[in-house]
């Protein structure tokens, strides 16, 4: 058995382009992976403006103390110019993000002016007071987003300020999904007895599209060698991941391994974690591929620590892995030492700490903990039993 780390650390070895990028509305890039770095156009704002409604003067007409009374000789709407040039004594009336009048650079808000027909009635403030300056949000040529971002909606608000309504994104890395086994059946059939519905390609379905992947869900295979040879080869040919789920363990019909030895090949197959020890990597064709263990808990564990990393390197993106934080147990926690354990748990700030428990049975077949749970609880290879007030390392879910 390899560790988790070493495990992780031999797929994205194997990684070393992402997908090709393709050029996308700004409108459809939500949450798609910057496949450049996107630089400035031009300033931003491309001139000083008013960041307020009231009146644009120059600093000169600014009395030290006392008031002083300022013709009014235009309305300046935002959008508009205006053309002049702004004489010693005048002001204009101007609206918020209204381009600053030539030979202005001070702005009252209107609510601490006096206006008496044409004239305003000013007091003292500071030069350049309630202006903002060209060029202060961004600056032109610099970097506004780098490669390898996930697009948010206020990364598609910033690209739409520069003019852009195209982007360039990486494509999202297709995975090919299948489960394996005579147990299992879709849900809405009926189920014979010791048949099982397959929670397993639903989940796992959730977790490709919730890291960016676009799923090419190819069903159920029974076990029957052949089937499972062109179901296989099928996968490879359409997707830049195969996913299964099942038959990577050590019964007489886990069949994946021994087929996958025929067609491709395996990098390793046991990871020294709980849940989650059988789980093969290798490759078919040009396609990577990933047998996660057949039980729910265990499958689900397995995608979060290998395949989204995975997805998450091909899509182009800079982090591939999620952050934790430390936290006080408040229960003891059993652990085995010489492995990594991960315990589905319940993180929540109380008494100015984190603290964090598990969800209860821990089985790997019980896939209700991770429903119950908001983060893992990561226990490492050289930790023995826990006890309740020791610090324990958690991933939020």
């Amino acid at each position: 058995m390899i560790s988790v780390r070493d495990g992780q650390n031999q797929i994205l070895a194997q990684i070393s382009e992402p997908t090709p990028p393709e050029l996308l509305p700004v409108t459809r890039a939500r949450e798609r992976v910057l496949a450049e770095d996107l630089r400035a156009p031009f300033d931003v704002p491309p001139t000083d403006n008013s960041a307020v409604d009231g009146y644009a003067v120059a600093s000169g007409d600014v009395p030290a103390t006392g008031t002083r009374d300022l013709d009014v000789v235009a309305e300046l709407p935002a959008g508009a110019v205006y053309d002049g040039l702004l004489a010693s004594g005048q002001a204009v009336r101007i609206m918020t993000g209204a381009p600053m009048p030539h030979g202005a650079d001070t702005v009252y808000p209107q609510e601490v002016v006096e206006r008496r027909g044409g004239l305003v009635r000013v007091g003292p403030t500071r030069k350049s007071a309630n202006v903002r300056m060209r060029g202060e949000d961004i600056q032109a040529g610099t970097i506004v987003i780098e490669r390898g971002t996930v697009l948010r909606p206020q990364e598609l608000g910033l690209i739409a300020s520069l003019g852009r309504w195209q982007v360039l994104v990486h494509r999202r890395p297709r995975v090919a999904l299948l489960s394996t086994g005579d147990e299992v059946v879709e849900p809405g059939m009926p189920r014979k007895a010791g048949q099982i519905y397959d929670a397993n390609r639903f989940t796992l379905r959730g977790s490709i599209e919730q890291c960016g992947g676009e799923v090419l869900d190819l069903g159920i295979v029974p076990d029957v060698r052949d089937e499972l040879r062109a179901r296989l080869l099928e996968a490879a040919d359409v997707g830049d991941i195969v996913v299964t789920s099942g038959g990577v363990s050590v019964g007489v019909l886990d069949l994946v391994k021994e087929v996958l030895h025929e067609i491709g090949a395996i990098d390793f197959w046991q990871v020294a974690m709980q849940p989650g020890r059988p789980l093969a990597f290798g490759r078919i064709k040009s396609a990577h591929f990933f047998g996660l263990p057949g039980n729910p808990v265990a499958s689900m564990l397995a995608f979060m620590l290998f395949v989204r990393p995975a997805i998450f390197k091909l899509a182009g993106r800079r982090r591939l892995f999620p952050d934790t934080a430390e936290a006080t147990a408040v229960e003891p926690m059993s652990k085995r030492k010489g492995r990594r354990e991960f315990k589905r748990g319940v993180v929540q700030w109380r008494n100015g700490r984190w603290e964090a428990r598990i969800t209860g049975p821990q089985g790997s077949g019980i896939l209700s903990s991770m429903a119950a749970g908001n983060c893992l609880i990561v226990l490492e290879e050289d930790r023995g039993d826990v006890a309740a007030g020791e610090t324990v390392l958690v991933e939020p879910f």
